[in-house]
C-alpha cells in the first residue's frame, strides 16, 4: 500500500501525535469552480480545519500517487491543469498504473480516506439518483461507496440536481444513516430544506462523533451521511432554484450530456443561471461544512483515545 499513498509532511505529523484529521475531495478544486476561485476556497477551507483543532488532508491523485495532503504548488497546479480525470471507484486503477493526475471525487475520496485511516470527510454535496434514473440508470457511485467505506461525510445534503427522494431511498436499501445536523429536514444543497426528512436529527459534533463510534464498534460496515444545511444568509430560494434546475436539466437533454460529464455541466449552467449566485452558495456551504466537519473529526478522536486509556 505504501506504493500508492503518500502523506504530506503535516498529515504525517498529525498521524504521529493522534490528531484528528479531516479527508477534503479535489474534484471541487478540478472540475467544480473556476480558477482563482477554487485554489482560493480549498485553501480557506484547509485554514478553516486547521482552526478547529484538525488538519485538513486535500486528496488527489498525481504521477500515479495517491497524495493524502497537499501543498501549496500542487493545490496550484491541480486548478489550473485541463488534463486531471475525474477518478471514481472504476478510475483509480488506471489513473494509478498509467501514472497520470486524477482528481477524487465522493466516491474516490472515501476510498483513499479509509486506505489512510481518515474517518471524516468534508465536500459540498453528495451525489446520487439522477432524475429519469428509472430510463437512463444514472446512479453516482456516491452511494455504493458510502454503503462500503467507513468514512462519515459531511455535506449540505444531496446536490439539488438529483432526485433527492430517490436518493434517500437507495441510502436506506444500503443501511447509510442519514444525520441532519440541527435539521430535521433534508437539505438541497443551495437550499436548507427539501421535501424530505432525515433519518435522526443531531444536535452537536459529540453526539454525531458518538454515533459514527457506536456503528464502527459494531462492525456495520459503511458510511454515514451528516447533512449540514448552508449557512441561512447564503441560502438560496428554493422556488427559483427548482425553475433553475429544470432549465439545466432540459439544456444538458438537448445536448445529450450524460454520466460523469452531467454533474459539471448542470452546476456550470445553474451557476450561469443564477449570475454567479450559486458558486456564492457553494462557496459559503463548502466552508460551513468544514466547521462542523472539523469538531466531529476532533470529537471523535477524543472518544479514539479514551478508547485507549
Amino acid at each position: 500500500m505504501n506504493s500508492y499513498l503518500e502523506y504530506s509532511e503535516e498529515v504525517q505529523e498529525a498521524q504521529k501525535k493522534g490528531k484528528a484529521i479531516v479527508a477534503l475531495e479535489s474534484t471541487i478544486i478540478s472540475h467544480g469552480m473556476p480558477y482563482p476561485q477554487n485554489v482560493k476556497t480549498a485553501r480557506e477551507v484547509e485554514d478553516i480545519i486547521r482552526s478547529k483543532g484538525a488538519v485538513p488532508a486535500t486528496i488527489a491523485i498525481l504521477n500515479g500517487k495517491i497524495k493524502v495532503g497537499l501543498s501549496d504548488e500542487e493545490l496550484e497546479y491541480l486548478g489550473q491543469a485541463t488534463a486531471v480525470i475525474k477518478a471514481s471507484r472504476r478510475d483509480l486503477p488506471y489513473i494509478l498504473a498509467s501514472k497520470k493526475d486524477g482528481a477524487t471525487t465522493v466516491a474516490a475520496t472515501m476510498i483513499c480516506a479509509e486506505l489512510a485511516d481518515i474517518s471524516v470527510f468534508v465536500t459540498g454535496g453528495i451525489g446520487g439518483v439522477h432524475r429519469n434514473a428509472e430510463v437512463t440508470m444514472d446512479i453516482s457511485a456516491d452511494l455504493e461507496e458510502l454503503a462500503k467505506s467507513n468514512v462519515a461525510v459531511v455535506c449540505a445534503g444531496a446536490k439539488s440536481i438529483l432526485d433527492i427522494g430517490l436518493t434517500l431511498e437507495y441510502l436506506e436499501t444500503k443501511g447509510v444513516p442519514v444525520l441532519g445536523f440541527k435539521t430535521d429536514s433534508l437539505p438541497a444543497f443551495y437550499t436548507r430544506k427539501s421535501p424530505y426528512k432525515v433519518n435522526y436529527k443531531v444536535e452537536t459534533p459529540g453526539e454525531t462523533a458518538a454515533i459514527l463510534k457506536a456503528k464502527w464498534d459494531l462492525g456495520l460496515k459503511g458510511g454515514v451521511v451528516v447533512a449540514n444545511p448552508i449557512p441561512e444568509t447564503d441560502a438560496l430560494d428554493e422556488q427559483e432554484m427548482d425553475q433553475i434546475i429544470e432549465m439545466a436539466l432540459k439544456e444538458a437533454e438537448v445536448q445529450g450530456i450524460s454520466g460523469k460529464e452531467a454533474t459539471p455541466f448542470l452546476l456550470g449552467k445553474v451557476k450561469e443561471l443564477t449570475d454567479g449566485k450559486s458558486l456564492k452558495a457553494n462557496i459559503a456551504l463548502v466552508k460551513h461544512n468544514a466547521h462542523i466537519g472539523a469538531d466531529i473529526a476532533v470529537h471523535y478522536c477524543e472518544l479514539g483515545k479514551v478508547e485507549t486509556f
